[in-house]
């Protein structure tokens, strides 16, 4: 865990902070520690598998970003990172949509290898790594949430708000992950749907990036 945090802290000093990725990172960061010292205070019945299912996934992410051709999920933040119409609350939307949209089914089987399991051994894990995401959630909304002066009901960014659901994305990984984890021992397939998850997870993010023509 130390190591993805110290990637995520590096990435923090380096990028401009209205940079897209920047707004996301500084958020997930935030929480990533918080589950890091939950996980250390004994709050994960299962340590090992709670660490490992929250490195797994936090690894996808990082190596997104820093990758020079991202998955389709993550490249419209990429492209949009710094565009002038594209508010913090957009960028940060997106970048939630595509790591639990796509990274978190993929971490699932990954954890699930790593540690010699099925899915349904980390099922409790997941729940409570969910609840982070939960409180990633809220924090986004807390701290870049426009005003109530300013988000108004004719206001685009929240007809955007609207039309996507944390719990809706969560149900939809753990159920990805299920199937792809039943692919495993036919690789032509599971990379085809691995594919078409990713591709429709990114056109998700295209359309929460829609330009709304306010800075």
């Amino acid at each position: 865990m130390e190591a993805v945090l110290a990637r995520m802290r590096a990435l923090d000093e380096r990028l401009p902070a209205r940079d897209g990725v920047a707004v996301f990172n500084r958020v997930y960061l935030t929480v990533t520690e918080s589950l890091d010292e939950r996980i250390r205070r004994g709050d994960f019945p299962a340590p090992r598998q709670a660490e490992t299912l929250s490195v797994r996934f936090a690894e996808r992410y990082l190596a997104a970003v820093e990758s020079e051709r991202a998955p389709a999920c993550w490249r419209p933040l990429l492209q949009y990172r710094r565009h002038p119409g594209v508010r913090p609350l957009q960028h940060a939307l997106a970048g939630i949509n595509a790591h639990i949209g796509h990274d978190l089914a993929l971490a699932v089987v990954s954890a699930c290898r790593a540690l010699g399991c099925e899915p349904r051994a980390l099922e409790a894990d997941f729940d409570r790594v969910g609840d982070t995401l939960v409180c990633l959630e809220e924090r986004i909304r807390e701290d870049l949430m426009p005003g109530p002066d300013v988000l108004e009901v004719a206001d685009p960014l929240t007809h955007l708000l609207g039309s996507w659901s944390l719990e809706r994305a969560r149900g939809a990984a753990w159920s990805a992950a299920r199937l792809l984890w039943r692919l495993r021992r036919t690789p032509d397939l599971a990379e085809e749907f691995a594919e078409s998850l990713d591709a429709g997870v990114g056109l998700v993010g295209r359309c929460l990036l829609t330009p709304t023509g306010r800075a």
